[in-house]
């Protein structure tokens, strides 16, 4: 078996178990802005050490700093959203939708990066609408009322066009600033915008409430850090095309362990959607 099959899987994993951590903390009521600020202080804490174990310079500061401010605060965003949108959406309908921002990260690059789509990405664009369409049927079925419905896309919306943003300005710092450093700096940065959010939102928290959401932030920083190591290993020694789609389907993960562990139904149209959502993830990644 080759070695970046088993990084891949890895990856895969990690990251679908933080997904899933986002479920968690939704279903027991721990403030998102906490839990996001706990993850991204444990990335922060973990890519210093990489970074400065490294003994890399940095050589050009105002392209890092601006690129992270950006990153910090579109992935923070997007990481609170999600969580909020799971408090009204079943995981079935919000993980595929939220990978929908491979969507818009196709639809910038091809604006403004000029890049070519082939007929298999233009296809896999058509069915994200009509990953949207589907799950739009399944609301009802799934939420508590037409305003939690509501509510849940919304909150979807901000985290597709948020992950998309932090997506963008990854791929830029990926090829003009330290990497190490650019996740240093930019979950630092998305530690203290999340503390900024909870702080403005004034939400009362109790010592259960605190200690799960210091816990559950702890491990999604955990597995977000060793799940995005495993992923950039397996970029260095095998295909990308197979290794992005294998590790872009993580949501699937977390929708199997709410099944597991939540209950939650599986209904045609989710069904549907996920499928739908893996064929676009797969066309998009042609």
């Amino acid at each position: 078996m080759e070695n970046w099959y088993i990084y891949s899987v890895s990856a895969l994993l990690l990251l679908g178990g933080q997904r899933f951590l986002c479920k968690v903390a939704a279903e027991r009521g721990y403030g998102s802005g906490l839990t996001s600020a706990m993850f991204m202080c444990t990335v922060t804490l973990l890519s210093g050490i990489t970074f400065l174990a490294s003994g890399a310079e940095i050589q050009n500061w105002p392209s890092l700093a601006i690129l992270s401010l950006a990153n910090s605060a579109s992935f923070s965003l997007a990481t609170i959203a999600n969580i909020e949108a799971l408090r009204y959406l079943p995981a079935g309908i919000t993980f595929p939708l939220t990978r929908l921002s491979l969507v818009v990260v196709v639809a910038v690059s091809v604006c403004l990066f000029k890049e070519h789509l082939s007929l298999a990405q233009w296809a896999g664009i058509l069915l994200g609408g009509a990953v949207i369409a589907v799950m739009a049927l399944d609301v009802r079925s799934g939420t508590k009322s037409a305003h939690y419905g509501r509510l849940g896309f919304l909150f979807v919306t901000v985290c597709v066009l948020c992950g998309a943003i932090a997506a963008i300005t990854s791929k830029l710092a990926a090829v003009s600033t330290n990497k190490a450093a650019f996740m240093t700096l930019s979950y630092l940065l998305g530690t203290l915008f999340s503390l900024a959010i909870e702080k403005k939102w004034g939400n009362k928290i109790g010592a259960g409430q605190l200690t799960g959401a210091i816990v559950v932030g702890l491990l999604m920083g955990i597995l977000n850090f060793f799940g995005f190591y495993a992923f950039l290993m397996a970029l260095q020694i095998g295909p990308l095309s197979v290794i992005s789609l294998m590790t872009g389907m993580h949501f699937i993960i977390a929708i199997i362990l709410s099944v597991l562990i939540y209950r939650e139904r599986l209904t045609l149209h989710r069904c549907a959607g996920i499928v739908f959502t893996v064929l676009a993830v797969i066309m998009l990644g042609q």
